[in-house]
C-alpha cells in the first residue's frame, strides 16, 4: 500500500484570511536563517559584519527573495502562461517562486546592501549561505504539502500517489530535495564552520552551497516530473538541471579561490 497524498495547503483558515503551510515554510526559513547567522557572528565569526548588517538588510532579503523567485518562475518556467495570464503573477500564495531566481534576486540585493554599506561582498555571502539550507528545507517540504513538483512514476516502497495527478504511485521528490538540498547541505556547512572555520576563508560557504545545491539538484531532477520540456537540450538533461551547471561552475570557481587566496595570505 503507497501513501495517498491527502494533506491540505491550507494551515489555518480564518474565514477572512487563509494562512498556508507554504507562507508559513518561508517565514520559518527566515526566521531561522536570521537567528542562526546571528549565533554564527557570536560564536564563529569576524568582525567583518555584526548583528546590525544583518537585521538591517533582513527586510531587503525577503523582499528580493520573494520577487525574484516570483519572476524567476514566471520567466524561467512558465512566461506563455502568464503573458495571458498576467493578474496570476501576484497570486504568491498558490505557490510558484522558483527557487534559481529568488537566488539571483537575493545576490542582486547584498550586491547592491555590500557596496552602499562598504561590507565584504564575500563574507556577507558566506552567512547567507550558512543560514540558506534549512530554509530550502522548510519550502521543499511545503512544496510536499501542497503536493506539487511530484516526482516520476514508480515502484519503491515509499512512493506517493498523488490523486489531483492521477492513481501512479511516484517518487516524492520534494521530500529527496528538503533532506538533500537543506538538511544535508545545512550539515556539511556547519560542521565546515565549526571544525575547519570556514567562515575565516572568504567565499567558501558560498562555494560550497552553489556546488553542493547544484550536484543535489542535479540528482534530484532524475527522478523528478519535468516541469518545462525543452527538445534541444543536450544528453537528455533537464531544464532544472541546467539552471544549475552555472551554479556548478562558479562555486567550484568560489571554493578554488577562497583556499588560493587563504594559502597566499599564509604566504604573506
Amino acid at each position: 500500500m503507497y501513501y495517498v497524498h491527502q494533506l491540505d495547503p491550507i494551515a489555518l483558515d480564518l474565514g477572512f484570511l487563509a494562512i498556508r503551510w507554504y507562507s508559513l515554510a518561508y517565514i520559518l526559513g527566515i526566521l531561522f536563517a536570521w537567528q542562526w547567522i546571528k549565533y554564527l557572528i557570536n560564536h564563529h565569526g569576524n568582525s567583518c559584519i555584526n548583528h546590525m548588517h544583518i537585521e538591517n538588510f533582513l527586510p531587503y532579503c525577503i523582499i528580493s527573495i520573494i520577487v525574484g523567485g516570483r519572476l524567476g518562475h514566471v520567466l524561467f518556467y512558465y512566461p506563455n502562461y502568464y503573458l495571458y495570464n498576467f493578474q496570476e503573477i501576484f497570486y504568491i500564495w498558490e505557490g510558484g517562486v522558483a527557487f534559481h531566481g529568488g537566488l539571483l534576486g537575493m545576490i542582486i540585493m547584498t550586491i547592491l546592501y555590500a557596496y552602499i554599506h562598504k561590507l565584504p561582498l564575500g563574507n556577507l555571502l558566506d552567512y547567507w549561505a550558512a543560514g540558506a539550507p534549512m530554509g530550502i528545507f522548510f519550502v521543499r517540504f511545503a512544496n510536499f504539502v501542497n503536493g506539487e513538483l511530484w516526482g516520476k512514476p514508480t515502484t519503491v516502497p515509499w512512493a506517493v500517489i498523488f490523486p489531483f495527478v492521477d492513481d501512479l504511485p511516484r517518487h516524492p521528490v520534494q521530500l529527496y530535495e528538503a533532506v538533500s538540498e537543506g538538511l544535508v547541505l545545512f550539515i556539511i556547512i556547519t560542521l565546515s564552520i565549526i571544525f575547519f572555520k570556514a567562515l575565516h576563508k572568504k567565499w567558501l560557504l558560498t562555494g560550497m552551497f552553489f556546488t553542493l545545491y547544484a550536484i543535489a539538484r542535479i540528482i534530484s531532477e532524475f527522478y523528478k516530473e519535468e516541469e518545462v520540456f525543452v527538445n534541444i537540450l543536450p544528453f537528455g538533461i533537464s531544464y532544472g538541471q541546467l539552471l544549475c551547471l552555472p551554479m556548478f561552475i562558479l562555486g567550484i570557481s568560489l571554493i578554488y579561490y577562497a583556499f588560493k587566496c587563504q594559502k597566499i595570505s599564509h604566504k604573506i
